[in-house]
């Protein structure tokens, strides 16, 4: 092969400066050869392809051809957007009436999801105390006290509050209003607690959700919170209980003085 019917067609089309240095490259081979090898009118001196093909790799591969390349990023981003061109077009192929239907298809979907979202609302998980109120060695209710306290004077409220309901169920507890039972959750301390402490009913059940919001919920006590439970305790210390006794013989009493 000569070198300029082979090495020349052999490089390949090559674009801007690449090619042109290239062109020169093989340009300069050429005129050496020729004065190396005699003049023009004597047979060209034959190299073969692969050296010429090295040589052009070795050319191409300097920096300077490869300063206006796309960075790393632009090729991934030019890579992504090629495949999601790719991908509309299979959807758009394969839903009837092309482009046009897979665009009806997508809205029809945003407008479904958007009245779901409308009709049930953002998605709240409910609370459900399942685990035991006590989880620790037993302690009195002055020891869960000073704890509730310590953590509300370094603002750790929602350990303030465990602990301050865990005070309200241990005094319970302590003044024989409620049995000791271990595995005991909030909820049914309160409704047990309900019972023999009925002006206090709502405010027992809002401390037990409390509770139950900051230890299974997920969400964060704020000072007030801890206030209303601290307060509700408070009053309970001093709220004398109703015993079923106390009430059946008001009940009696109520019904004998109607009939007389």
């Amino acid at each position: 092969m000569s070198l300029t019917g082979g090495v020349l067609t052999a490089a390949p089309a090559l674009p801007g400066a690449a090619g042109s240095a290239v062109r020169g490259l093989l340009g300069a081979a050429h005129t050496t050869l020729l004065a190396a090898g005699g003049s023009g009118d004597e047979p060209p001196v034959t190299i073969p392809r692969d050296p010429a093909r090295e040589a052009a790799r070795r050319e191409l591969s300097k920096r300077m051809y490869h300063e206006n390349d796309p960075s790393l990023l632009q090729r991934a981003l030019n890579a992504f957007w090629d495949w999601l061109d790719k991908l509309f077009s299979t959807a758009a192929g394969a839903t009837p009436g092309g482009t046009l239907g897979l665009l009806v298809v997508v809205l029809f979907v945003v407008a479904v999801l958007a009245a779901l979202w409308w009709r049930l609302g953002t998605p709240r998980r409910q609370p459900v105390s399942t685990a035991a109120l006590f989880d620790e060695r037993p302690r009195s209710a002055a020891e869960h006290r000073a704890a509730s306290e310590a953590h509300a004077a370094q603002g750790h409220w929602n350990q303030a509050v465990q602990e301050r309901m865990r005070a309200i169920v241990r005094s319970l507890e302590e003044r024989t209003l409620l049995d000791v039972r271990p595995g005991r959750t909030a909820d049914e301390a309160a409704a047990e607690a309900g019972r023999t402490l009925p002006t206090h009913t709502d405010r027992l059940r809002s401390a037990a959700r409390e509770f139950d919001d900051v230890t299974y919920g997920g969400r964060r006590a704020s000072e007030q919170s801890y206030q209303r439970i601290a307060e509700l305790d408070r009053d309970l210390e001093r709220t004398r209980p109703v015993l079923a006794n106390s009430a059946t013989s008001t009940a009696h009493n109520t019904s004998q003085g109607a009939a007389g």
